[in-house]
């Protein structure tokens, strides 16, 4: 994979940096909540790396390995740099010095420029609990004084992607192109969601992603939040600071004059 724009070309002796490094709670939730950019991201050539910070072992449906299965056809299609799980436990998602370091570490090892990480209000508390420990270790990465033999890195910024709750977004990327593949990979977890007909493993108690209705809910979202920026499909990402823009004229010039005019029928 060709370099980024904005990224050099590693030399043999340096690890490649990744553009965007993305954290999900249990494996399947990046593929529901940011699939579609991770899978536009790649196609644009960025390096784009994931952690999944527990193996989901508690979940109602499959099993942890059920799921590692699962998740290595989901990464066929979302076409990641890597991906890695941190084996935290499921449930129990500390704000620990322990757990703060291996997170901390893999920033490290990885140095990305943007992070991702679950919007901190959920119905689900392993969620909650870690987007606090992604937040603070993005943070505590640039402290030099904390040793994990690797140098400092912080990443530039954490984006917040949507959960069950809400936001206004600070940005929404329109992933009309590849909405389609986020679906193939939401399908790859087979033990969790309902695709129409009996497949192996599927059976077990129904949840509120294993009806036939999930995936109505999850097309939804991805319209609702597109219909603010005026295309079919978009997903919303949160930030805590203000979005810097270096020249709004060239930024926002990049987009047609009429990109949103079906928003305001009749010049209004």
């Amino acid at each position: 994979m060709r370099p980024s724009r904005n990224q050099k070309a590693a030399q043999p002796h340096e690890p490649a940096s990744a553009d965007v490094l993305a954290f999900g709670t249990h494996p399947d939730d990046l593929e529901i909540t940011c699939g579609g950019t991770l899978i536009l991201l790649a196609r644009k050539g960025y390096r784009i790396g994931a952690v999944d910070l527990t193996r989901g072992e508690l979940g109602t449906r499959g099993s942890a390995e059920t799921r590692a299965r699962e998740t290595q056809a989901a990464n066929r299609i979302l076409k990641l740099a890597f991906r890695v799980n941190l084996g935290l436990p499921d449930g129990n998602i500390e704000l620990s010095q322990e757990n703060l370091l291996s997170v901390i570490r893999v920033i490290r090892e990885h140095r990305p420029r943007l992070i991702f990480a679950p919007y901190w209000e959920e119905r689900h508390f392993d969620h909650v609990h870690a987007s606090n420990l992604v937040s603070e270790a993005a943070f505590y990465s640039g402290l030099a004084k904390i040793k994990t033999d690797q140098p400092p890195c912080r990443p530039f910024r954490v984006a917040y992607y949507v959960g069950r709750i809400g936001f206004r977004p600070s940005f929404v990327v329109d992933i009309s192109a590849t909405y389609k593949r986020k679906i193939k990979a939401l399908e790859c977890y087979q033990t969790q969601f309902h695709s129409g007909k009996k497949q192996p493993g599927s059976s077990g108690p129904a949840t509120l992603i294993s009806t036939q209705y999930a995936m109505s809910v999850f097309e939804t979202l991805t319209r609702y939040y597109g219909a603010m920026i005026g295309v079919p499909h978009g997903e919303p990402f949160l930030l805590r600071e203000p979005l810097e823009i270096d020249d709004p004229v060239a930024h926002f010039g990049q987009f047609p004059p009429d990109r949103n005019a079906h928003l305001f029928p009749g010049g209004q």
